[in-house]
């Protein structure tokens, strides 16, 4: 029989969660790759050694690549006594390490922190008391990250205060009816191959779909303000019928009516990032798709389940100003093909180390026949092969990370299909696509290239150690005593697939426990860089003990 743990919390509180996340890139960024951890007993002891201060965090389980669960409040050393670290003079005591280490103040970053956790708690308190349920839902699924990422210092970074962006958040159960201005044909721009499905809301003009909180946003804008005055364009207001539904990033929601999902521009600091459509996205979203459909219908061929999203189609307000084209520009996303029988649910929330719902990994094994092995081959073999195979064979990088990621299930919790999405951070190796790279505009091809190496790097990080490795983690909250076995599952599945498509020098040196690119998330957010500089840290492999092992029984 296989030990079970007791099953994860669903009531953390802002505060710890916030510590934990603060914790998980210290301790993955800057205390671990220097050698400044300790593990006694059942704590976690960090040193900071440029503050001269030791930290400890209880472990609630124990991880093989080092990403501990802890849980409860961190505690410093003072005068020879463990005393309680609450999260904002961990917070405090990170930017003061960081600081020394780097020379370089951020004056920002406690800020950062505290709105993060602000909007956090706002997020909580704004969800509505429910009773557990057992159905499964796909829009309450995108809907279900409260707390986000783990290895980000300020996973529910918003800029603007809560009155501002909550009636907009996916977490507070939001929905969202649009804006429209009518807009005559000349003061359009758009593409889409076919003809795009927001020819639906057009009538005698063309009519342009803006989320209401950027709307907000650019109102005052000049020569937004000067066309609506001289009637050049027309604000209609919000539409009737049923609202709109915000997914996991905010600025995507799912149009019940037109039967697509929308992406738009918002002028905020999501986590990282502002998040709008640059004129090279807008672009390079069509261009990709046209490019990829031949590369989309073989993956659907060989890897049956499989689905990328298309956004066949853009359309943006043109009044010859940039930040308007930009801040008006929506991009349009297929929606999924979901098979009968099938329920489609973020990878986000079957991963989530604190679900708010029953679609994680956990709930959906105890669904089925309560076997986390095999529902764990069955994960792997529907996610892994088609992301290599894009890359290997197809030349073409995705970012299979835990919000791109939608898997669709059966009654019983098995996974069936996969949808792959976002054209944003889907990109060529242009040595493979030389010739259909020459045809785009030097921005664009600029915005959907990646070399070798930095492709190869977003991949691993972002199916392995952003995707594979949380999920794993869900099943082992679970069934702790499992967890070697679950890794041994992913190099099988590795295994597998270089030995059926033909291995290369990067799954052989992979498969060997060479060490995994993590995505640096505190040392961009502390240099106050955007994600596209990101650099990788080395994290340890969970291959390199069974590597270990081969090499000794060959002995």
């Amino acid at each position: 029989m296989i030990a079970l743990a007791a099953r994860p919390s669903t009531c953390a509180t802002a505060d710890d969660v916030t510590t934990h996340t603060l914790l998980n890139c210290l301790v993955r960024e800057v205390s671990g790759p220097e050698g400044q951890l300790t593990l006694d007993g059942h704590h976690l002891i960090i040193r900071l050694p440029r503050r001269d201060v030791l930290l400890r965090a209880r472990v609630r389980r124990r991880s093989l690549t080092g990403a501990h669960r802890f849980e409860g409040t961190a505690q410093e050393l003072q005068n020879g006594c463990w005393t309680d670290a609450d999260w904002r003079r961990v917070a405090g005591l990170v930017a003061e390490e960081l600081g020394l280490r780097t020379g370089e103040p951020n004056p920002e970053f406690v800020d950062q922190v505290v709105e993060s956790h602000a909007a956090m708690a706002a997020g909580l308190a704004a969800r509505e008391p429910t009773v557990a349920v057992d159905a499964i839902d796909y829009l309450a699924s995108e809907q279900s990250l409260v707390y986000g990422h783990r290895f980000h210092p300020t996973p529910k970074g918003r800029s603007g205060s809560a009155a501002q962006w909550l009636p907009f958040a996916p977490e507070a159960g939001a929905r969202v009816r649009l804006r429209h201005l009518g807009v005559p044909s000349e003061l359009i721009r758009e593409e889409a191959i076919g003809a795009s499905p927001l020819a639906a809301l057009d009538h005698d003009h063309a009519v342009l779909p803006v989320h209401p909180w950027q709307f907000e946003l650019l109102r005052a804008h000049p020569d937004l303000r000067n066309a609506l005055r001289d009637g050049r364009i027309s604000d209609l207001g919000e539409a009737g019928g049923e609202p709109t539904v915000p997914t996991a990033s905010v600025r995507t929601l799912w149009h019940p009516e037109l039967n697509v999902f929308l992406k738009f521009s918002l002028n905020q600091r999501i986590t990282n990032c502002v998040r709008k459509n640059a004129d090279y996205e807008l672009r390079g979203a069509v261009a990709l798709t046209r490019l990829l459909a031949p590369v989309s219908r073989d993956l659907h061929r060989r890897f049956p389940g499989t689905t990328v999203l298309a956004e066949p189609a853009y359309r943006t307000l043109d009044l010859e100003n940039r930040d308007l084209v930009e801040g008006f520009g929506v991009i349009v996303r297929d929606a999924l093909p979901v098979a009968p029988g099938i329920t489609p649910l973020l990878a986000g929330a079957i991963a989530d180390e604190h679900p708010t719902s029953p679609a994680q990994a956990a709930a959906l094994i105890e669904r089925g026949d309560s076997d986390p092995l095999g529902w764990w081959r069955a994960y792997l073999a529907l996610v892994v092969p088609p992301v290599l195979h894009a890359y290997f064979h197809h030349g073409v990088v995705f970012e299979p990370h835990l919000q791109n990621v939608v898997v669709g299930v059966s009654d019983d919790g098995r996974p069936r299909q996969v949808f792959l999405r976002d054209m944003e951070g889907t990109k060529l190796l242009p040595a493979r696509h030389a010739d259909a790279l020459r045809d785009l505009r030097e921005d664009v091809r600029r915005q959907v290239t990646y070399d070798a190496q930095r492709g190869w790097n977003r991949v691993i990080y972002c199916l392995i150690v952003n995707h594979v490795a949380e999920v794993l983690a869900a099943v082992a909250d679970r069934w702790p005593s499992l967890e070697r076995d679950l890794w041994d599952e992913v190099a099988a599945r590795l295994d597998a697939y270089a030995h059926e498509y033909g291995s290369s020098p990067q799954l052989r040196a992979l498969l060997s426990g060479v060490p995994l690119p993590a995505k640096a998330n505190l040392l961009i957010r502390w240099e106050r860089r955007a994600d596209r500089h990101a650099g990788y840290l080395a994290l340890p492999s969970p291959f390199a003990v069974s590597r270990r092992e081969s090499l000794e029984v060959a002995r």
